[in-house]
């Protein structure tokens, strides 16, 4: 399941443009695969991170 997880946010972390306003929505599906692989946020879940507000 994380080798899976790392796969995805590898991937997504290749398609980065570096412009930061093309990158948001791309920057926010690493996070959020992020916190799932960090057991912060649970799998296929809507909820969000209080923290940060993801």
């Amino acid at each position: 399941m994380n080798q899976e997880l790392q796969t995805q946010i590898d991937t997504l972390k290749g398609t980065l443009t570096g412009n930061f306003m093309e990158d948001m929505e791309i920057r926010d599906k690493i996070h959020n695969l992020e916190m799932e692989m960090n057991g912060v946020k649970p799998g296929g879940s809507e909820i969000d991170c209080v923290g940060c507000g993801s």
